[in-house]
């Protein structure tokens, strides 16, 4: 992990595309402001593991099966 230290207005960036900004400072928060290209999506880690976990739950999860519909009469054969 690298550690670094910022003052409010400094910035770091990150692979030349992301801008991480210090904005403010209230008692121990820390308030950044992030500019990243739209293709690269930005969350809250709570936020990105909640995403995970749906999409674990969604790729496991058992599909429900449909009924199968009747055939009628003078539909087209495949």
């Amino acid at each position: 992990m690298l550690i670094l230290s910022r003052k409010i207005g400094e910035s770091i960036v990150i692979d030349g595309r992301i801008n991480v900004k210090i904005m403010r400072v209230e008692g121990d928060v820390v308030k950044l402001g992030i500019e990243a290209p739209s293709t690269i999506p930005v969350h809250r880690q709570e936020v990105y593991e909640e995403i995970q976990r749906n999409n674990q739950q969604a790729l496991t999860k058992q599909s429900t099966v449909l009924p199968k519909l009747p055939k009628l009469a003078g539909a087209v054969k495949p």
